[in-house]
């Protein structure tokens, strides 16, 4: 039972949303972090298609499936 503990205990921060792009085992996501509510333009890397901008608010953004999502970055412009 402590060992349950102490891996609840250190899923919690690591469950935590990075900032930017990140993936789970299944899918791809952008977590625009900011305090400002500002909504900021990401260039997103599609495999085996065109890439494209989208506008994203704060807090987390779907993406698409992990295995059709390469990345996903700031364009350095707000929209």
């Amino acid at each position: 039972m402590t060992s349950f503990g102490v891996v609840t205990a250190a899923a919690g921060p690591a469950a935590a949303a990075p900032c930017g792009f990140y993936e789970t085992s299944s899918d791809a996501y952008y977590q625009h972090c900011t305090s400002d509510g500002s909504r900021v333009v990401i260039q997103v890397r599609v495999a085996l298609a065109p890439d494209y901008e989208r506008c994203v608010a704060p807090g987390k953004t779907w993406l698409g499936s992990a295995d059709k999502i390469q990345g996903a970055h700031y364009v350095g412009r707000t929209c």
